[in-house]
């Protein structure tokens, strides 16, 4: 605008500044990272968008809900707000089934996540154990997970009658190589497993994981027990 003229609506708008420009977007480059000697790094390009990053899904416990997000190249991932169950192997057994997942108990990375129930890969969760005790009674004959001062029930000889020979031999032979750590059986009594997460709900839209067992279940729940003594 002329001097003494009044200005127009263009030539107020004005364009953002390099640094605002820096500033938008999230970004997954290390350009604007100093060196590993402390020094400046100067930026020799703008923001592209391959160095593009995405908020974090924070996913919770929860009726499921998955966003459908496209990336490059016409990619899809799937971002879980909300997941409630997934499928959870039984290494030893190898054995595999559908659980309920209950509570977020441990995050080696950020105490923050258990604070706020947050599924991420590598947490320590909780899970229901009946599907577990189901298959473990069917597949082996035997009650699993009983309370120590739980009065002992009858033996169920309608149950056995209604089973053939083939299938008594069967579970007979199963019962000379099964093992249960004492472990294990404590936490069938109480009803929940601890359970790791593998898979990555932000990306996949899935909660999958294994059952802790063996020394992994013995420093977890250490580390639990210290978490407790301390509040």
């Amino acid at each position: 605008a002329r001097s003494g003229s009044t200005p127009t609506a263009t030539s107020t708008l004005r364009s953002p500044s390099p640094a605002a420009r820096r500033k938008m977007g999230i970004g997954r480059d290390k350009e604007h990272k100093r060196r590993a000697t402390g020094g400046k790094r100067i930026s020799i390009r703008k923001k592209r968008k391959y160095n593009m990053g995405r908020p974090a899904a924070m996913t919770k416990i929860g009726e499921k809900r998955v966003h459908t997000v496209r990336c490059r190249g016409g990619n899809l991932k799937y971002r879980a707000m909300r997941l409630d169950t997934g499928n959870f192997s039984w290494g030893s057994e190898v054995h595999t089934s559908r659980a309920r997942v209950l509570d977020v108990v441990y995050n080696a990375s950020n105490n923050e996540l258990v604070r706020t129930k947050t599924l991420v890969k590598g947490a320590i969760i909780l899970i229901d154990a009946s599907p577990y005790k189901t298959w473990y009674q069917n597949h082996y004959g035997v009650e699993i997970g009983k309370k120590k001062n739980a009065k002992a029930k009858a033996p169920a000889d309608a149950d056995e009658a209604k089973k053939s020979h083939h299938v008594l031999r069967k579970i007979k032979n199963r019962q000379a190589t099964r093992t249960l750590d004492q472990r294990l059986d404590d936490q069938f009594a109480g009803g929940r497993l601890l359970a790791c997460i593998t898979s990555r709900p932000g990306q996949t839209g899935r909660v999958d994981g294994y059952v802790l067992e063996g020394k992994e279940l013995e420093f977890y729940q250490k580390q639990l027990q210290h978490k407790k003594k301390k509040h």
